[in-house]
């Protein structure tokens, strides 16, 4: 016999072999029931274009752990807040890894930023930079007056449309109000709408932005890998993150080439800051890339996900006009007779306080929080999580898990008056920011900014949805790209209220 011939059977029942051991050694293990998957695609076939929804539903079939495959990817989704807990309570440190993406990889300069990067000495320096020295109660204190100034502008913008009756596109003015508040606070200039560095940056941060939700095949199927050559997307990355890149050297720049040094403390932008930690002697692996880099997890986080949750704070005050109604009667009974809202009537709003946490419960900026991965093997509720396995938890299922909530689906602000129920990351029915070492480390940042602008707002003026238009017919279907946000515009008439 010609020993060629022997090679195809000999590879063939090698293969067997494999497939064989594989199965018998997953067979031993305990793990999470799995819808049946196809080859080569596994559940991906399963997933809409909302796939937050469409894990909901197999969820509600499968239980609330369940195994998926994502092409060649292992996936566990969690979908109950006692799995959650399990997760990131129980095992926070096992489970604090990130897995990555090859886009996400090149954008974030290689996961020198705090949101991606590996967990590790690296990932704990970069926390405790934000935690300390960025997003500090007392840092967050010191934008105040930069909250305020934007604010102003914002009121005075809407009166303009009073005047004329204009229907105002609050969807637009959101983004640009976060995006001067957090332009100002990292980078000390406000970056307007118009021409110039305003257009350029609104331009390559809606592409960034736009990179980061793209469903990159080869990250599932590395046999296809090679069709990013094909649809550009390879091209369109490296031309991104290269103007990007090119974008926040000459803000870096021009902070080095001022007297930053000699700047008040309370004065320092963020960049000031960073560049004042890259001059210590206990910070040598804080470079250039690791300023860019945390600076892009405060547009990202800053922006996209505050803007997204004031419309939906809009959208659903507007289709319930009586919890809008209630929420300006307690505004305007703390401000009294002084003619604006300050931050120091903030914590006596307590309908506010619970209007965003309904907010947030039923429409979470990021609906599937960012993917962890066990560094080793790890049971949660019985189940066996092997090594590297993405584990993916569905906050917009969490906060809308009939089990934990009375009308899960209704918003209700009141059910938040006589609960102690948080976003903070200690009330797993309620994490939208996520919880644990990997929680988000903004929150203060964004809860400060979301309570001025809405007591501002509602307390200025009433609104409305323009003529012709019904409540019912207010737009509440969902649109994911980074974040998740209402499908279409959120347009609405303002009227200036007569104190």
């Amino acid at each position: 016999m010609n020993p060629l011939l022997l090679v195809p059977s000999s590879l063939f029942f090698i293969f067997i072999a494999k497939w064989l051991l594989v199965t018998v050694i997953i067979g031993r293990k305990n793990l999470p029931p799995s819808p049946p998957k196809l080859p080569v695609l596994g559940n991906l076939h399963q997933l809409s274009s909302l796939p937050h929804r469409s894990l909901q539903s197999l969820a509600q079939r499968h239980g609330p752990i369940m195994l998926l495959y994502f092409g060649s990817l292992r996936t566990i989704v969690v979908s109950s807040a006692d799995a959650a807990r399990e997760v990131i309570k129980n095992h926070d440190i096992i489970l604090s890894d990130r897995p990555g993406t090859s886009i996400s990889r090149k954008l974030m300069y290689d996961y020198k930023d705090i949101a991606m990067a590996p967990y590790g000495v690296y990932w704990r320096q970069m926390k405790s930079i934000c935690m300390l020295q960025l997003l500090s109660a007392k840092r967050v204190r010191s934008f105040r007056s930069i909250r305020e100034e934007e604010v102003d502008l914002l009121v005075n913008k809407i009166e303009q449309s009073c005047s004329n009756s204009l229907p105002i596109n609050l969807s637009e003015l959101f983004v640009s109000l976060m995006k001067h508040v957090v332009c100002r606070a990292a980078l000390g200039s406000r970056y307007s709408d118009g021409e110039g560095d305003g257009s350029r940056f609104n331009k390559l941060f809606k592409e960034f932005c736009a990179l980061l939700g793209v469903f990159d095949t080869a990250d599932f199927i590395p046999s296809l890998a090679w069709i990013k050559h094909f649809t550009g997307l390879n091209a369109r990355v490296d031309k991104t993150f290269k103007e990007f890149d090119k974008f926040l050297d000459e803000i870096v720049d021009c902070h080095l080439a001022r007297d930053w040094i000699a700047i008040k403390e309370d004065q320092k932008d963020f960049v000031d800051v960073l560049l004042t930690i890259q001059k210590s002697p206990d910070e040598a692996s804080f470079g250039r890339d690791s300023i860019k880099a945390l600076i892009l997890d405060m547009f990202l986080a800053g922006i996209d996900t505050t803007s997204t949750t004031l419309e939906w704070t809009m959208t659903e005050l507007l289709r319930h006009p009586k919890a809008m109604n209630r929420l300006q009667e307690e505004i305007r009974r703390v401000r009294g007779s002084r003619r604006s809202v300050t931050e120091d009537d903030l914590d006596k709003m307590l309908y506010l306080k619970a209007v965003i946490k309904e907010t947030l419960r039923l429409h979470p900026p990021l609906p599937l929080l960012i993917p962890r991965q066990p560094t080793e093997s790890v049971k949660v509720q019985g189940y066996e999580i092997p090594a590297k396995t993405r584990v993916i938890i569905n906050a917009w299922a969490v906060g809308r898990d009939p089990k934990m909530w009375e009308e899960a689906d209704e918003f209700r602000p009141e059910r938040f008056l006589e609960s102690s129920i948080d976003f903070k990351g200690h009330d797993f029915q309620l994490i939208p920011f996520g919880s644990g070492r990997r929680g988000c480390p903004g929150i203060t940042f964004a809860t400060a900014a979301l309570e001025i602008v809405l007591a501002s707002m509602l307390d200025k003026f009433d609104w409305e949805i323009p003529d012709g238009s019904k409540l019912e017919d207010l737009e509440v279907a969902e649109a994911l790209d980074l974040t998740l946000h209402p499908k279409l515009p959120l347009i609405a008439i303002a009227t200036c209220h007569s104190f």
